[in-house]
């Protein structure tokens, strides 16, 4: 009876703890529930990585409109416009519908059209991402007006993965080891400002030696009900609206 007691006792004290966690997950949902809410919006996210850390990219939706998308790689700017799952890009030869820019050139090599299509297809507007990324979380503990918690293992090789599908020949990069990072949400007054993640683990190298990877990702929230967005009549050609 003592040990039931005892037993009765343990998870009672814990019920409040794991109810405090599941409410800061909630907390976050329904904070991009209201940006997502919103008629409109524009975002940056920039990056630092251990191995590879591009320019800074930009972002503006209108609900239930455009999406438009800007990328910097290297000395050159990728735009891409997406709306519902249709989408095209901005190549060298002009506008292309994303769905013809993710063929390639179908000889197995690098195709910087094929790489960005891809890199579109998976970019999600930050009231998509967020709740995505928190679900990713071990818990969400909030102080002040920003959540804090540690990704699961699981959480922080989905986040990895990017860039790092099958290729040619049925090539598989190799696994990810000692994966672990962090998130933080910002909120206020009940929406999604701003959020940022790190991660951090290894993969072999070609040589079959440990590479260290380790990236902090910031994407920062704003103009929200202020932004216009404004799409190229080629591109709304391409994606067919």
């Amino acid at each position: 009876m003592k040990s039931l007691i005892m037993l009765a006792a343990a998870f009672a004290a814990t019920t409040p703890l794991l109810a405090a966690d599941a409410a800061g997950k909630d907390d976050v949902t329904a904070a991009a529930k209201k940006l997502d809410a919103a008629a409109n919006y524009s975002w940056t996210t920039t990056m630092e990585s251990s191995r590879f850390t591009p320019g800074p990219s930009h972002g503006k939706t209108e609900k239930g409109g455009y999406t438009y998308l800007d990328f910097s790689m290297m000395d050159n700017t990728i735009e891409a416009v997406l709306k519902g799952t249709n989408g095209a890009i901005k190549t060298e030869e002009g506008w292309q519908s994303l769905a013809d820019a993710a063929k390639g050139g179908g000889d197995g090599g690098f195709n910087p059209a094929r790489f960005m299509a891809m890199r579109v297809q998976s970019t999600k507007a930050p009231a998509a991402e967020a709740p995505d990324i928190a679900a990713k979380a071990k818990d969400l503990t909030k102080t002040n007006d920003m959540y804090v918690g540690d990704l699961t293992e699981d959480g922080v090789k989905s986040l990895m993965m990017f860039g790092r599908g099958g290729g040619p020949g049925g090539f598989q990069p190799p696994p990810i080891t000692g994966a672990k990072g962090s998130v933080k949400f910002w909120v206020k007054d009940g929406v999604l400002t701003k959020y940022e993640y790190k991660v951090q683990a290894a993969m072999k190298n070609q040589d079959g030696d440990d590479m260290d990877m380790d990236s902090a990702t910031t994407v920062e929230i704003k103009d929200v009900g202020a932004t216009k967005v404004t799409v190229p009549d080629e591109a709304k050609a391409k994606i067919g609206g």
